[in-house]
């Protein structure tokens, strides 16, 4: 039988290079060999202040972009969280087992509370127990997970054992990291020394998957590089350069040793205009495919039902088994 990966991506922003880089081109690979599903988090997207027409618009948004970039609706279960209730259901079980000193010490909740204004709330800080209701509901055995997201799968993991601890084994997996070995962690365009990431503020740190030619080309030209001119891969010392590589390397296919031979002798910018036109040609067709799914909308809620009555159709006899497990009555 096949193993059961399990991920998701918050609905906030837009899809960027690096997510498509670092994790969806992972997941388009793995749909052939590997039992898939993956979710739109809307739920977490709660944890900050959210117009609800503009939520809304962005699930769509979302499921287009993955839709648009491979992502297969037959081969793979694609649903978004919210519409499967077990979700919610599970994450109270699993929060009154959680220790808070556990939650206290997540880096994500100290950056984000540090970052958010007026903004703090009860979910920011919970929200990696639903984060572990999100893998265990499907008994993943393996969760893609950028280095930023290890702490949270050892939190996952930590709460089976105290699970089983308390009521015993036999209901959920154990849940493995899964990490892509190439283009896991895409950087920042102006500050190389942080992720690129979709809730950016500054446009100009990220690419949009669904960004016209002239924003990608413009973005890319006046990425961060350094006061050298030699094209190598240093990510300590090069950072920016080592990044924009990162970048060529995967969605070419070429080695780092390869592109240095290929730009020795020349200049940043014959780097950045050639990965410019490579990242437009690779996202035309996401574009395109993007734009016309967007148009049908009747079609879009008819793929998320399906996909979220197959992820139910698990999520619910995992619930089940739990209710039973801990003592409460069994879902009707």
């Amino acid at each position: 039988m096949k193993k059961t990966i399990l991920s998701g991506s918050t609905v906030s922003g837009d899809l960027t290079l690096g997510n498509y880089i670092g994790a969806i081109n992972n997941w388009k690979q793995l749909q052939n060999d590997y039992d898939c599903l993956y979710f739109l988090a809307d739920l977490h997207a709660l944890t900050t202040p959210q117009e609800p027409k503009v939520l809304r618009d962005r699930i769509y948004s979302f499921f287009a972009q993955y839709l648009a970039l491979g992502l297969d609706p037959h081969k793979n279960i694609i649903f978004a969280q919210s519409q499967v209730h077990e979700h919610t259901e599970l994450s109270w079980i699993l929060t009154c087992l959680a220790p808070m000193g556990y939650l206290n010490r997540m880096t994500q909740f100290k950056e984000k509370s540090e970052n958010a204004k007026n903004t703090n709330n009860a979910g920011l800080f919970t929200y990696p127990v639903l984060m572990a209701a999100d893998i265990l509901l499907y008994q993943a055995d393996m969760v893609p997970v950028g280095e930023d997201q290890k702490q949270h799968l050892e939190l996952c993991r930590d709460l089976v054992g105290y699970f089983e601890n308390r009521y015993g084994k036999g209901i959920f997996k154990m849940p493995e990291p899964y990490i892509g070995k190439t283009g896991a962690r895409i950087m920042s365009l102006q500050d190389p020394t942080k992720k690129m990431s979709k809730s950016d503020e500054n446009e100009k740190n990220f690419v949009s998957i669904i960004d016209d030619a002239k924003k990608i080309e413009k973005k890319i030209k006046s990425a961060a590089t350094d006061s050298g001119t030699e094209i190598k891969y240093d990510p300590e010392n090069k950072a920016g350069v080592a990044n924009l590589m990162t970048i060529y390397s995967v969605l070419s296919g070429k080695s780092f040793e390869q592109l240095e031979k290929d730009y020795e002798g020349k200049m940043y910018g014959h780097l950045k205009v050639d990965l410019a036109e490579l990242v437009v040609e690779t996202l035309k067709p996401v574009r395109e495919k993007y734009d016309d799914l967007m148009k049908n909308r009747d079609h879009l809620d008819s793929l998320l039902a399906s996909g979220a009555e197959r992820a139910q159709e698990r999520a619910s006899k995992t619930l089940k088994a739990v209710y039973e497990t801990v003592g409460l009555l069994a879902p009707r």
